[in-house]
């Protein structure tokens, strides 16, 4: 009988659900979407409920779209979103909505933490900046603020953990969630003592963490009614979205490294050892092989940026039924206009900026706009911009790590534009290898975590064979050169109108 795995990928839209065989190959997938809570200013939850919801249906319809007997499916596991706090009681129940990565209701409580221990000492410990984007602030503001809520918590899980709970009455994270909590000794890989009583959290709210690999516990009956699988299905932990998508474009080896470019965009590579920057542009997670780690940059506002011009110049277009083909004919006009789009720069910090500058008040930006210039170098210069801050964040990666990258395999929406990949190419100075299949990077690479957990795949590098190369692309030498020059325009051009960017947010 023909075996299958389930990889359920829990964002913050919506759950993304596929089907996979054995092999790598994508029998079926589906997308049910769930809402965002915005309450306050940087208050941002979603309902735990509505998560099981989505896995819940999504299950039951793969099963009848594929038409296999659930009998057929292997194993269940899961990617899920980062840095959340999902309070649960000894029954698995939410006792709360959860409070996702995106909140930071905890700014000032984490400044006074950062008081206390300093940002670099932080850092060396967990791998990461101290944020209150991370869970252990999100943890400690349920303490403080709603005790009664916090009284009634028997574990704080992640996304993932919750519906693992659900499916089995079990309670645990991974190594790649746990690391993305601000709480972990990403060296020793365990829970820091220090960090805890800084905090002043409970640890015996926190779960045991298991590798990604694990098998945590079987479906039980009640769930397999909500879900349509069989009792007795192996659910496997699966792990963090970002490290499960390094794992399903194959960086399982020393010093493979991959580009994502979606909405946001991130660069990260596989490493035996956490990278740590002086500067702290960079930080780490641990792998979904726990015995390796993801060094990365991310961005905040990547296709974001592209689809904000499209919405801004291409209004009437979007009205028509050419609405569907709207990034060719972008790209179409970015090519043109030349490289620096006739002394355009395009600084893309809609939403502030991570990697590489790390500042919440970093703006959106045109700098030398002129009556000449038209609306090829506008969109020329918003991708530049977004690529001149993923060469920088590049840049960083390889500063502080011992072997030069040769190639990067490219994944995402952003990889579907040929002007961009060789954009790429000739900015980093390396090739660009573009994938097969784009778009289902993090699913692959928790079924792989299911299928090595169930014996269906001998160990992680199987993700490998799945990662299967379409093309790529060559960097222009002399594209190359042209592109540092206007890189280091890029970066003084930041760094002047950073102190207006602070002004304005009434920061010294």
């Amino acid at each position: 009988m023909q075996k299958f795995i389930l990889a359920h990928d829990l964002g913050t839209s919506g759950n993304k659900s596929t089907l996979i065989s054995p092999d790598g190959e994508i029998i079926a997938h589906t997308t049910y979407q769930y809402s965002t809570i915005f309450l306050k200013q940087h208050w941002v939850e979603q309902n735990p409920n509505d998560w099981w919801d989505a896995v819940a249906n999504a299950s039951k319809q793969l099963i009848s779209k594929a038409k296999i007997d659930p009998k057929q499916i292997a194993c269940i596991t899961f990617s899920g979103q980062m840095m959340g706090a999902v309070p649960v009681n000894h029954k698995g129940e939410a006792v709360r909505n959860a409070i996702i990565w995106a909140d930071m209701r905890s700014a000032q409580k984490t400044e006074a933490i950062a008081e206390k221990i300093g940002m670099k000492e932080h850092y060396e410990i967990t791998g990461n900046r101290l944020s209150p984007s991370y869970s252990a602030a999100k943890i400690n503001w349920i303490q403080e603020n709603e005790p009664a809520v916090h009284k009634e918590t028997f574990k704080y899980l992640q996304a993932k953990d919750y519906i693992i709970a659900k499916l089995t009455g079990k309670f645990a994270t991974d190594y790649s969630d746990a690391s993305g909590t601000n709480l972990l000794n990403i060296k020793k890989k365990e829970w820091s003592e220090e960090l805890i009583t800084l905090w002043q959290i409970d640890d015996k709210k926190l779960p045991e963490i298991l590798p990604s690999t694990a098998v945590v516990g079987e479906v039980h009956s009640k769930a397999a009614e909500e879900t349509g699988l069989m009792p007795g299905t192996p659910v496997v932990m699966g792990g963090a979205d970002g490290c499960c998508a390094a794992l399903g474009a194959g960086a399982i080896d020393e010093g493979d490294i991959f580009n994502y470019i979606g909405s946001s965009s991130w660069i990260s590579f596989s490493s035996s050892r956490p990278v740590f920057d002086q500067e702290m542009r960079t930080f780490n997670f641990i792998h979904l092989d726990e015995n390796k780690y993801i060094p990365i940059g991310t961005m905040q506002a990547a296709g974001t940026s592209f689809q904000w011009l499209r919405d801004i110049l291409f209004q009437d277009v979007l009205k028509t039924d050419a609405a569907k083909n709207i990034y060719e004919m972008m790209n179409e006009e970015a090519e043109s206009s030349p490289i620096g789009s006739n002394q355009l720069i395009f600084l893309p910090y809609l939403m502030g900026e991570r990697s590489p500058w790390w500042n919440p008040n970093a703006k959106g930006s045109f700098i030398g706009l002129t009556i000449n210039h038209k609306r090829s170098d506008l969109i020329r210069a918003v991708l530049e911009g977004i690529s001149m801050n993923l060469k920088l964040i590049f840049d960083a990666l390889q500063e502080n790590y011992d072997r030069p990258f040769q190639d990067i395999w490219l994944f995402g929406g952003g990889a579907k534009s040929r002007i961009w990949r060789q954009m790429l190419a000739d900015l980093f100075g390396v090739t660009i290898r573009i994938p097969k299949i784009l778009d289902e990077t993090t699913s692959m690479g928790a079924a792989v975590a299911g299928g090595v957990g169930v014996g269906l795949l001998k160990d992680l590098t199987a993700a490998k064979a799945w990662c299967v190369e379409a093309e790529s692309f060559e960097p222009d030498q002399r594209n190359h050169q042209s592109y540092q020059t206007a890189l280091k325009a890029f970066e003084q051009v930041y760094k002047q109108v950073e102190p207006i960017f602070n002004q304005w947010n009434g920061v010294e």
